[in-house]
Formats: C-alpha cells, structure tokens, sequence
C-alpha cells in the first residue's frame, strides 16, 4: 500500500471522486504510465549509448572522418540543392 500525507490523499481521492473514478484506478493508471514512461528512457538510453559506442569503435579503427570533412561535405550538398 502506498501512503502519502493526509492532505495529498483527500486531494487526490476528491478528485479521482470529480472524474468519477475509483482513485485505486486513477493510481494503477498512473503506474502504468510511469512504468511506460521509465522504460522509454531507459531503452532510449541504451540506444544511445550503443549508437555512441559504435562512433567510438570507428574513429578506433580510424573509419571516422574529421568535422571538417563533415562540414565540407555538406557545404557541398548545400551548394548543389541551392543551384
């Protein structure tokens, strides 16, 4: 069970009570899109670190390129499409 201040309850429960929901279902609802919302970030995360990894093990291997290649690579595409 979980506990919270008296004042926090009754406010939660009144209005649970105004949208004409039991407040335990208004809470489980709430779980479940903080739970949701946990593991989007978590595997957001490790999608992310994976992707870093993976720009890591390349410049490793020396298949990276520099910024400035980068730049003038797409100063070159930004060249074409405006011509």
């Amino acid at each position: 069970m979980i506990f919270a201040e008296p004042e926090l309850r009754a406010a939660f429960t009144a209005e649970a009570n105004a949208a004409h929901q039991p407040a335990s279902q208004v809470l489980r609802e709430l779980m479940r899109d903080f739970i949701k919302r946990q593991r989007e970030v978590r595997e957001y995360d490790e999608f992310l670190q994976h992707k870093v990894e993976a720009g890591r093990a390349s410049m490793r291997e020396e298949q990276g390129r520099s910024n400035e290649e980068v730049e003038a690579e797409f100063a070159l595409r930004r060249t074409r499409a405006t011509n």
